[in-house]
């Protein structure tokens, strides 16, 4: 018994698929798209930006490479806790939570 590919002869396969939108398309796998064979060429894609989006990729480049904390503010906190120096004010802390608290029910 022949096999379907036997049975088409010369042709191409054909592959079929479904975009977005429900609308089959048909295709040549071989040979190039259908679009090339129609003497359309495909064109390169391309992206330019803009002078705001150029600013804005300059400064998310710099923050990464710079360290995301202060190390030498952290080291004087340690060392000031280990020798118990470090004082906290409750009045401050106290503020700082309910800042925090209100961001969260404000979201």
């Amino acid at each position: 018994m022949a096999s379907i590919d036997q049975l088409r002869g010369n042709q191409q396969p054909l592959t079929t698929t479904r975009n977005t939108s429900n609308q089959t398309q048909t295709q040549e796998t071989q040979g190039g798209s259908v679009r090339e064979q129609q003497g359309v060429k495909a064109q390169d894609d391309a992206v330019s930006l803009s002078q705001q989006s150029q600013v804005i990729d300059k400064m998310n480049q710099k923050m990464a490479s710079e360290p995301y904390f202060d190390s030498a503010k952290v080291d004087q906190i340690k060392q000031a806790i280990s020798n118990g120096s470090y004082k906290v004010d409750p009045d401050k802390l106290a503020a700082s939570m309910m800042r925090f608290e209100n961001d969260l029910n404000d979201s």
